[in-house]
């Protein structure tokens, strides 16, 4: 059986059922597999010939072999069949012969997060069966602004679970604000706060360890668990689209089984790229994972040098999902670079805790560089990118992806690599139409418009329908106004959870 560990130390070993209701381990820790299961070139062969849910239930039983086939099988079905607009999930889309993009957002809320988000609830709920929990659930969430709308798109009315998302005030596009503050579900709760992600983020993380706040939650027979990728049940799933993509590229021969290619991805947090790097450990044939950041580049320099430093500004830019200086997910690869040295890891995040930084030396940063290469767009970059690509292939990239693309470039003229590569595309150009409409048509066309108006605009120019759940949004009602400083995320939980009683 496949047990989980937390990436700061400790003996205690737990099914990834038990991980998934958890979340968060209560040192702080993130809980990771003890061994991955590597593939064999037949076992990836065979995923050819399958379908998305199918791919997806032959990778996550690797991970989650507490539960059974059927039980996979069903979460995966709930997640995948409905849900999204396209037939193949995540299809992969070629700009040319070298150059490919996975688009993930053909969920409901038009975002990659939708890949985990739609069956990461399924998953709770059979893992609180599994474990005999009695209690309620409460999710607790931080987001840059896909996260949230996903998360609340999961767990809106799904029975045993309350969802509570925080989100930076001033820091998501208006259509992410509104697509969270219109939620509807009796179970559900969103918070604006004066702060910037990181700020959020740190709020949520210490609210999980809070002992005056656990023992208020024990005393109503309620337990946090969460929906951000620090909990397990949202990384694998993202690990199955980079399987998927290799198989689909196999399948329009584009290349041979055993072939190596390498993924761009476009990352804040950085758990979009940690599943490429197990889907790699896996077995999958990957020559080069490329971290692409934006102005808030604090990854590029880390994989550069080996030094993670937050002590920078924090920069608002065009595409707002990627604006983190606290990348959660980047103590799992640490784990693996140290060879699980939990004592290590625990002792640097206590470094960034304490002074803002820490340095993990030359010989775990020649490691990772084995496997990663970095880099990073600014935002005249960025909007260029999206100029050129729509000109070359009349293509529309979101602010994201084309973050990914530039740094694609940047690799390419830097390394002269031509391996067949993959940038992973993680939103619809529609979510975030101000910079996308700014990038193709120039300032003066979309002055006074605002980001609803601007739909309409790049629907009629691009020829391109409005996604579902985009449009009509600023017509639904508001029903989430609430705002609070970062110092006040706890007592917010706190009203919140008195008000449901």
């Amino acid at each position: 059986m496949v047990l989980y560990e937390s990436t700061r130390g400790g003996n205690e070993k737990i099914t990834s059922a038990e991980a998934i209701k958890r979340g968060i381990a209560p040192d702080g820790g993130l809980y990771v597999p003890c061994k991955f299961h590597k593939l064999n070139l037949k076992e990836i062969k065979d995923l050819v010939d399958m379908t998305y849910p199918e791919r997806a239930v032959a990778i996550l039983r690797h991970f989650l072999d507490d539960f059974s086939e059927e039980e996979l099988i069903d979460c995966v079905n709930s997640a995948y069949s409905h849900k999204f607009t396209h037939v193949k999930v995540a299809p992969v889309v070629e700009l040319n012969e070298s150059l490919f993009l996975l688009e993930l957002w053909h969920g409901p809320t038009c975002a990659f997060k939708d890949m985990a988000l739609q069956i990461l609830p399924h998953l709770l709920v059979k893992s609180m069966k599994k474990t005999g929990e009695k209690s309620k659930v409460i999710i607790l969430t931080a987001t840059s602004g896909d996260t949230g709308k996903a998360a609340l798109e999961g767990f809106a009315d799904v029975e045993g679970t309350g969802i509570i998302v925080f989100y930076p005030d001033n820091g998501v596009s208006e259509i992410q604000k509104y697509q969270m503050i219109t939620q509807t579900g009796e179970n559900v709760k969103v918070f604006g706060v004066r702060g910037n992600f990181d700020d959020t983020q740190t709020g949520v993380k210490r609210i999980f360890t809070d002992k005056e706040l656990i023992s208020f939650m024990e005393a109503r027979n309620l337990k946090f668990s969460s929906a951000n990728s620090i909990n397990w049940g949202r990384l694998a799933p993202q690990i199955v689209y980079y399987f998927s993509a290799y198989a689909d590229l196999i399948k329009e021969n584009r290349i041979a089984a055993g072939d190596k290619i390498n993924f761009v991805v476009p990352t804040g947090n950085f758990g979009n790229i940690l599943a490429g790097f197990y889907a790699a450990k896996m077995g999958l044939p990957v020559n080069r994972l490329v971290c692409a950041s934006n102005d808030n580049n604090i990854l590029t320099d880390f994989i550069r040098t080996g030094c993670y430093d937050k002590r920078r500004e924090f920069i608002k830019t065009v595409s707002p999902s990627m604006d983190i200086l606290i990348s959660s997910n980047l103590e799992r690869l640490l784990y693996e670079v140290t060879n699980h040295d939990g004592k290590k890891v625990s002792q640097w995040m206590n470094e960034l805790y304490v002074s803002g930084s820490y340095d993990i030396g030359q010989k775990n940063a020649k490691e990772i560089k084995k496997y990663f290469w970095a880099g990073w767009s600014n935002q005249d970059e960025t909007l260029k990118t999206i100029e050129c690509v729509y000109s070359d292939y009349k293509y529309v990239l979101d602010t994201h992806t084309a973050v990914a693309v530039d740094v694609y470039d940047k690799y390419v003229i830097t390394t002269g690599d031509l391996t067949p590569s993959v940038v992973i595309s993680t939103a619809s150009p529609f979510k975030f139409n101000n910079s996308v409409c700014k990038a193709l048509f120039g300032e003066n066309k979309i002055a006074d418009k605002s980001e609803f108006e601007l739909l309409e605009l790049l629907s009629k120019e691009c020829d391109l329908p409005i996604p579902a759940g985009l449009a009509g949004l600023d017509k639904k009602e508001v029903l989430h106004k609430s705002v609070c400083d970062k110092e006040g995320m706890k007592d917010a939980v706190i009203q919140n959870l008195l008000e449901e009683e």
